[in-house]
């Protein structure tokens, strides 16, 4: 009985002695470790002059290269740790809730009002709350099986499009129209005009906006948020914020509002937004404002990737003309032209399938993805990263890592067949932490039918010199333009399109 006593005593004790003592070894590896390396600084302003101004992405590589998967500037004492390599990137991965908070970014955050979305909301309760009605929306594949049908309809009126304006600038258009109505009708119920339409010009200009706001070191705000205290008149930089607030207050509120009017006369279609609203004298002012914002979130932020990976298509098309030989060779045998691909036919083409999973790792649709902040101090491969600092994950390189994937710059589906690399792509491009990309299944599915019933139905041709695959500056990174030309590939292709058939 005594020993029984003294062990029931002592257990917890043991317990509390072990985290003492873990806690006074972290501690002492805190004393003892250093910043990750990276190019020597100077005085006061650290690594300032070491800042790439454009492609950082390749500049971080090349440091990545020399000084591993971890390295590290200091801007005026500000630490930047920059991930080089998708193993150091899980490390972070499994401490979510340390690495998954976003720095002050004043510039993008509070003078251009993105700080209230998604993106740059910092970890927390509100953060939860917006990442709580993602998962109920479009957070797994069975929630977003239910937009399909709605994602195919969408798909065959961007085939229209294409079949009326078929080369030049109109592809890229096409396809921001397509990412755009697909999640204008899911989030508002809106459907997209056939001209110019309103709420898609809203997206692109916050996004455009957002994307100028948060290259690395552009304001120096975002180095020195003192300069919030700057008068107007001495500060240029608050005189473009303050456009782009009112754009970006625009894209919250115009498409909400449209809905609320619409929900007035009984004519909303069903949404996010109005499904949402049904209960609206049970909600509070600040759930109603919660609604709104996760809203813009997912309008501001969805329609833009993915018309980037979908442009980046037509590129690898034109560049890699045998894997479209082989995918439309693959969509003949299981669908023989009789009728336009489905995304039921998503299992039984696996070298489309494979096309898509390609397009996501070739194309880097946003490089250095959105920085992150270590909310508390850690040891990351025995270098300690402090709290407070930037963490900047260099998405491209770990998506053009030779030794996972042979001949990076190679568009090539079959690396994802026969032999596949180690680390699925998709594990990489969507981010990591708790602010891993909400979106990924209905982006994977508006992907797969574009893709599937482009090729199905038109040939991608090259026009003028070979184009170049290189990506535009901004955190959401699309190919640089080029010119291509899309034909229909027979005159049933051509009826299929219309209806016809």
């Amino acid at each position: 009985m005594p020993s029984t006593t003294a062990a029931t005593v002592l257990a917890p004790l043991a317990g509390v002695l072990s985290l003492v003592l873990v806690g006074s070894l972290f501690r002492k590896q805190r004393r003892n470790a250093s910043l990750p390396p990276g190019p020597p600084g100077l005085p006061v302003i650290g690594n300032v002059l070491d800042m790439p101004s454009v492609t950082e992405w390749l500049t971080f590589s090349e440091w990545g290269s020399k000084w591993g998967g971890l390295s590290s500037v200091t801007l005026l004492g500000q630490p930047i740790v920059i991930v080089n390599s998708a193993a150091t990137m899980e490390q972070l991965d499994t401490r979510g809730s340390v690495f998954s908070s976003r720095p002050r970014l004043p510039m993008a955050g509070e003078l251009a009002g993105y700080d209230q979305t998604l993106v740059l909301l910092p970890y927390g309760p509100r953060f939860r709350v917006y990442r709580k009605h993602f998962a109920k929306l479009i957070g797994t594949q069975g929630v977003v099986r239910q937009f399909i049908p709605l994602v195919e309809a969408e798909t065959h009126r961007f085939l229209k499009r294409l079949l009326l304006k078929p080369g030049g600038d109109s592809i890229s258009a096409h396809v921001r129209k397509l990412t755009g109505a697909i999640i204008l009708r899911i989030t508002y119920g809106i459907e997209v005009q056939e001209e110019e339409d309103p709420f898609v010009t809203l997206i692109e200009k916050a996004n455009d906006n957002f994307n100028a706001a948060t290259v690395p070191g552009a304001f120096l705000v975002d180095v020195f948020p003192a300069m919030l205290y700057i008068p107007e008149f001495l500060a240029p930089f608050k005189r473009t914020a303050k456009v782009w607030a009112q754009a970006t207050k625009a894209m919250v509120e115009a498409p909400y509002l449209y809905v609320r009017s619409q929900m007035a006369t009984g004519t909303a279609p069903v949404s996010f937004v109005s499904k949402l609203l049904e209960s609206e004298k049970k909600l509070s002012e600040e759930e109603v404002r919660d609604i709104r914002y996760t809203a813009s979130s997912l309008y501001g932020g969805g329609a833009d990737t993915t018309a980037s990976s979908l442009y980046a298509f037509f590129l690898a098309m034109v560049l890699f003309p045998d894997v479209q030989r082989k995918a439309r060779a693959e969509l003949d045998s299981v669908i023989g032209g009789t009728r336009l691909p489905v995304y039921s036919d998503h299992e039984t083409l696996p070298y489309v399938a494979a096309v898509v999973t390609e397009l996501l790792r070739w194309h880097s649709v946003a490089p250095l993805g959105v920085p992150h902040a270590a909310t508390e101090d850690s040891l990351i491969d025995g270098y300690l990263i402090p709290k407070g600092s930037i963490i900047i994950a260099n998405l491209w390189n770990m998506l053009n890592d030779p030794e996972t994937y042979p001949s990076p710059s190679t568009f090539d589906p079959e690396r994802h067949l026969t032999n596949p690399p180690q680390r699925d792509p998709r594990q990489i491009c969507f981010g990591f932490g708790r602010r891993v990309c909400p979106g990924q299944e209905l982006a994977e599915v508006s992907l797969f039918m574009c893709v599937a019933t482009t090729l199905a139905t038109f040939d991608i041709e090259r026009v003028g010199p070979l184009p170049v695959h290189e990506n535009t500056q901004g955190t959401i990174s699309h190919p640089k333009p080029f010119d291509c030309m899309v034909k229909p590939r027979s005159e049933r292709a051509v009826a299929l399109i219309s209806g016809e058939v």
